[in-house]
């Protein structure tokens, strides 16, 4: 069965209770038991709620896993899976990755005695370098947030299976659509749902999926313990946006593709981050390992002042944090998803203060590249009869 079928038919798609098309929203904290010595299969909502565990069920098989689970956010799903490591365990991370994820391995998982390496994991020798004895996971982000380096996953996967540790993937940008890191090699997989998966900016959301029934177990104590779990509305609203997940995908894919070969033409524009560009270094890696480029890309307009004007005068895209929705959405990463970096840092990954992340909506490609023509080489227009320019703010 295809992917674009297996959204709509995987399973998790009809209430077995009542055989209703949308699993219904079973809003209830708490559930009777009928024999104390006998419990049903639901008895606290944090343990177990039948319309999360329709989506849990859903990312589990779209991902290939044997198990999901469904968080508050895509940082508490990757938070939870940080939480599989003990005091004294190490990590080698991707060093161009989401800020909130640095955040959590530079200030808070050290005060539990918890270390990251960070590594160009594009370089599988850099990535075999920093591996210790007490290494206990590689963690990857590919294509990477937000300059789009692409990690070779089997290998970086073989490498983890010689030495016994696992392999954890951020596929936020991908998701199952386009990539499914498990199928490859890997151990873990997370979400923050709340992008693509979910799709339509109205729900936070996060999901993990793995591979290996033992590690499943351990998440799901962890799940239980710490009490993160995803909402039942947000539950909902989460497996609603999977089902439209392959056409919004293709749709906003092509127009990335071809916005991204048109910004690359504009003199203004320094350089363009794309995998789907064929000169991007990854380019034959992502084709390789997935089924397509996505919707995100990023572009370097040179300094702030710059970014200022390109902002303060689009008209199309929203300019705001996250990506992934059917609207689309401009970002600035030194002030938004990469703010929790110290400067220094951001400037070492990349993360310029010239630099724009595009995530690219459901709109006409055709009114989105007007307008991001117009913004960035800051055209004068006529609009309601009155000449109008881009105002620096």
């Amino acid at each position: 069965m295809n992917f674009g079928t297996r959204l709509l038919h995987n399973g998790n798609e009809i209430d077995p209770y009542t055989g209703a098309a949308s699993i219904p929203l079973y809003q209830a904290s708490t559930y009777h038991q009928p024999d104390i010595d006998h419990p049903g299969a639901y008895d606290y909502a944090r343990s177990g709620n039948p319309t999360r565990q329709a989506l849990e069920r859903t990312i589990a098989e779209l991902e290939g896993g044997s198990r999901g689970f469904a968080f508050a956010s895509g940082m508490a799903a990757i938070s939870t899976v940080f939480f599989l490591f003990s005091q004294g365990d190490h990590l080698v991370v991707s060093n161009d990755l989401y800020g909130g994820t640095f955040r959590v391995l530079s200030d808070v998982l050290p005060r539990l005695g918890i270390r990251a390496s960070f590594v160009d994991t594009t370089d599988p020798d850099q990535v075999e370098a920093a591996i210790r004895p007490e290494t206990r996971a590689i963690y990857i982000e590919t294509p990477s947030n937000p300059t789009l380096k692409v990690t070779d996953l089997k290998r970086a996967a073989q490498l983890a299976k010689e030495r016994e540790i696992l392999t954890i993937v951020d596929n936020t940008f991908m998701t199952p659509c386009l990539q499914r890191p498990l199928e490859l090699g890997a151990d873990i997989v997370v979400h923050s749902a709340t992008k693509f998966i979910a799709g339509h900016s109205d729900v936070v959301s996060g999901l993990v999926a793995v591979k290996d029934p033992e590690v499943g177990e351990r998440l799901f104590h962890l799940q239980n313990a710490l009490g993160s779990i995803l909402g039942v509305q947000d539950s909902w609203l989460t497996m609603r946006g999977l089902k439209t997940l392959k056409t919004r995908m293709e749709v906003s894919t092509a127009s990335a593709h071809r916005i991204a070969r048109e910004l690359r033409r504009l003199p203004e524009v320094r350089r363009v981050f794309y995998t789907g560009l064929e000169d991007h270094p990854g380019h034959r890696l992502q084709a390789s390992q997935s089924d397509g480029h996505g919707a995100v890309l990023s572009f370097d307009l040179g300094d702030k002042e710059r970014v200022r004007e390109v902002l303060s005068a689009v008209k199309i895209p929203i300019v705001a944090v996250s990506l992934g929705a059917v609207e689309s959405i401009l970002s600035y990463p030194a002030r938004m998803s990469h703010a929790a970096m110290p400067p220094e840092e951001r400037t070492r990954r990349g993360v310029t203060d010239g630099l724009l992340r595009l995530s690219v909506g459901l709109e006409d490609p055709d009114d989105l590249l007007e307008d991001l023509d117009r913004a960035i080489r800051g055209r004068r227009i006529a609009a309601a009869g009155v000449e109008w320019r881009a105002s620096i703010v």
